[in-house]
């Protein structure tokens, strides 16, 4: 029985034989068990090589200031991992990350999912819960078949596109891009 944010983070980390695997089925799976592939809220994708960051806090500057309640998702975290799940300006809580886990856990079953896979879809359960607006969700690694593309996007931004995670993406901007 895992009690707290750190005992729910190791065991992801050694749950999924593959840190990364570029593919939806099995997060596609889990996420309609879970009844959110029909998001509530408009979503914005935010892809590319860098910029990502960037471009996710000024968007969430802007609509924040213009009355919406934001949902944030980003990744990696500087300093906690509650950084990756902002609802309408503040940071979810370790209790509120773990409720969400303890709901993926629930329907989640025979299906292995990766550390980015738990995180995606628990920001996507906490952005539900707590109404949001709207939602922008920055994708992690390989574009199309990151977690965050199982949910269709209302707006997608693409920011520079270079040549990063050449082992995974390929050697060349054409085939990342």
């Amino acid at each position: 029985m895992k009690t707290n944010l750190k005992q729910w983070l190791d065991w992801q980390s050694s749950l999924h034989t593959s840190k990364i695997e570029l593919s939806l089925i099995r997060v596609r799976t889990v996420a309609k068990r879970l009844n959110l592939l029909k998001a509530t809220f408009p979503i914005i994708t935010v892809a590319g090589t860098n910029g990502k960051g960037s471009s996710v806090a000024l968007l969430d500057a802007m609509l924040t200031a213009n009355g919406m309640r934001v949902g944030r998702y980003t990744s990696p975290h500087l300093l906690t991992y509650n950084e990756r799940i902002c609802l309408a300006g503040t940071y979810a809580t370790d209790a509120q990350i773990c409720q969400a886990f303890t709901t993926i856990e629930k329907v989640r079953v025979e299906i292995s999912l990766t550390f980015f896979e738990f995180a995606t879809l628990a920001a996507m359960i906490l952005f539900k819960q707590h109404k949001i607006d709207i939602t922008i969700l920055e994708v992690g690694l390989g574009g199309r078949l990151d977690a965050v593309n199982i949910f269709e996007p209302d707006i997608a931004l693409v920011t520079a596109i270079d040549i990063d995670h050449s082992d995974w993406l390929g050697n060349d901007r054409e085939t990342i891009g």
